[in-house]
């Protein structure tokens, strides 16, 4: 099958990470791809720009696009030859009740859901459930942490008298890094706020993800990764990543809470030990590349009217 990507995205956020890390796992099986990009995968990997000729030119010989965004999906339907579209849904919010955004929804062929919240909040809109399939975000491999840290992080980190907790550094207004801080410095951890979370992640004893509104949260997937337990805010689709009490905690979005849930975890070692390991194995089974690639591949089969392709071994 031939696949049209086409992602807009003007910087590289968790999506955008996420794009590359489905077009290089379908790479390896029988799918021929173009990926075209906007401004923040374009000036870093070099891939031709999304404008309505290259997606005119190349949704001429492609079988199906697949949007990875709003402003993208706008464009397949516009200029995509009328080839079915495939859209990959990440955000949490409902959907637009103009007509504009109803047409858009109501065209697209197929949607891909990153948590079963994203698609309850489809549903919400009218999406029917049959066009609607969750596909979960998937970890990158563990090579992401060998350029910053050597094997033995996690044994290093035990071996420390301090704590130190790592959030991610955003302006998103959604995203709550000044309330991370705030309740970092009130908890008395040392807190790192991380613009790479592969550099950091590693050498640190717990995650902190603080957000108003989340399809699933990526970077909760590197960090669980790396062997940390989360403390997150109990919204969106982050309960479908942490597991409440097994892989961390879930709290609400107010500094004494997440403080109180923060101490919880430095309080008790045995449990965060226990934590670390149960979310290393989440993620290996339930956020594993080859799993969202299979699950992405049948969903294109599906729209095409294809048949169903075999499960790959281990990817269950």
């Amino acid at each position: 099958m031939r696949i049209l990507h086409l992602d807009t995205g003007r910087e590289m956020r968790g999506g955008q990470y996420q794009v590359l890390l489905l077009h290089e796992s379908l790479a390896r099986r029988d799918c021929e791809q173009t990926l075209l990009v906007g401004p923040a995968i374009r000036s870093n990997r070099g891939f031709e720009g999304t404008t309505w000729s290259s997606i005119r030119h190349h949704s001429a010989k492609c079988d199906l696009i697949h949007a990875h965004d709003a402003r993208a999906h706008t464009l397949a339907l516009i200029h995509g030859r009328g080839k079915p579209v495939v859209v990959a849904r990440r955000v949490a919010f409902p959907i637009g009740s103009g007509l504009a955004s109803q047409w858009k929804y109501r065209k697209a062929a197929h949607f891909i859901a990153i948590s079963q919240h994203v698609a309850d909040m489809l549903a919400s809109g009218g999406v029917p459930p049959e066009k609607v399939s969750v596909v979960y975000d998937a970890a990158p491999d563990e090579e992401i942490f060998r350029p910053y840290a050597p094997s033995g992080a996690s044994q290093r980190r035990a071996g420390r008298d301090d704590f130190i907790v790592v959030t991610p550094s955003s302006e998103d207004p959604l995203k709550g890094r000044d309330l991370a801080v705030a309740a970092c410095l009130r908890s008395g951890a040392e807190v790192i706020v991380s613009d790479n979370l592969a550099r950091d992640a590693p050498w640190a004893d717990l995650l902190l993800y603080v957000s108003k509104s989340e399809g699933l949260g990526s970077a909760i997937l590197i960090a669980m990764l790396a062997g940390l337990p989360v403390v997150a805010s109990n919204v969106g689709g982050i309960p479908e990543a942490v597991e409440d009490g097994v892989t961390g905690v879930l709290t609400e979005n107010d500094v004494a809470s997440i403080a109180e849930a923060i101490r919880r975890v430095r309080a008790d070692r045995g449990m965060r030990e226990r934590m670390s390991m149960a979310a290393l194995e989440k993620v290996k089974i339930k956020f594993n590349r080859q799993k969202m690639a299979e699950q992405t591949v049948r969903v294109y089969a599906h729209v095409l009217g294809l048949p169903r392709a075999p499960q790959d071994e281990g990817s269950a």
